[in-house]
């Protein structure tokens, strides 16, 4: 039996070699999947091939008898009850270090359309509402020369960083562990990087200790010329102070592309000019999609041959 359920349907390529490895079954509608419908549809699989937005936690679990194997579509896994996985023998993996590069483009992609206020800049000219150039028409500011603060020196915290040299900027980061070998780069507290940082850009794991790392008390501290960039996870930021510090124009904008209830907005934040909403595709290009598949079906492989597969998450799980 080497059944697996694929709770939403994934590019051509990689979608094609699974259903070369083994009998699959997917969803092929365009939407997640609720619970209910996750354990009706995977109740005789050996592995769920789940998304970011699939919460499987010990309610899931209990009802699949036959996991061996939740493979996630994505490098975080806070979706999925790892302790229970651990306890239940059933292997967990992600897709680690493939986001890297895809992810800090968006993050510089944010930084731009908020900072120079591209989008709306495209809507004002799309709506025919450009009269000719003028001295003040939508001023943002400037990036070049200015200081990013890098709030997590991880893979992609690090990848964000060494394009912010090009622009000769002074980088500022927080890390427990990693250090950043780029010129012009300190580290230092957090509290100094908001203080002191004209960008500040977040790629912390979420956490029970990053959850609304980012909250009033800190909006309090950065400059009103700040822009906050989150690529992360929204938890990561209390988004009703978000929402009043850019109100308030506490800070100068925002550039998200994940959101604490996701994918429901706090109620008021689609109606802001100054912040840049997209809808969590961080990782979303072709190249980058199609390699996180193949990576999810070569720990698929593993687990389906009765071996710990290459990405796994709970290394002390029992097999």
């Amino acid at each position: 039996m080497r059944k697996v359920f694929l709770t939403r349907k994934i590019p051509q390529t990689p979608l094609h070699e699974l259903q070369k490895i083994c009998d699959l079954k997917y969803n092929d509608l365009d939407r997640n999947l609720t619970q209910e419908e996750i354990i009706e549809q995977a109740e005789d699989c050996k592995i769920l091939f789940c998304l970011l937005g699939d919460k499987i936690d010990q309610r899931v679990i209990d009802a699949l008898p036959k996991l061996q194997g939740i493979v996630n579509y994505a490098v975080g896994y806070n979706n999925i009850d790892i302790a229970y996985a651990t306890q239940r023998g059933i292997a967990v993996t992600n897709t680690p270090g493939v986001l890297t590069e895809t992810t800090a483009d968006l993050a510089w992609a944010l930084i731009f359309s908020v900072a120079r206020r591209v989008v709306e800049a495209d809507q004002l000219t799309r709506s025919g509402n450009f009269k000719g150039w003028a001295p003040e028409l939508l001023l943002g500011g400037d990036i070049h020369g200015k200081t990013l603060g890098i709030v997590g020196a991880g893979r992609i915290g690090k990848a964000v960083a060494k394009r912010a040299v090009g622009f000769n900027m002074k980088l500022l980061y927080t890390s427990r562990n990693s250090q950043m070998d780029l010129p012009n780069s300190e580290k230092v507290e957090l509290d100094y990087l908001l203080q002191n940082a004209d960008f500040i850009s977040l790629h912390v794991p979420l956490t029970e200790q990053t959850r609304h790392l980012i909250a009033a008390r800190e909006f309090e501290m950065m400059k009103s010329s700040t822009f906050l960039i989150n690529t992360a996870r929204g938890a990561v930021v209390k988004e009703a102070d978000l929402l009043a510090a850019l109100q308030n124009k506490q800070i100068a904008g925002a550039g998200l592309d994940v959101y604490e209830e996701e994918p429901r907005l706090i109620s008021g934040l689609n109606k802001l000019s100054n912040v840049v909403l997209l809808p969590h595709v961080g990782s979303g290009t072709l190249e980058t999609r199609d390699e996180m598949g193949m990576i999810c079906i070569n720990n698929i492989k593993a687990i389906l041959a009765g071996e710990l597969p290459p990405d796994l998450v709970n290394t002390d799980v029992k097999k």
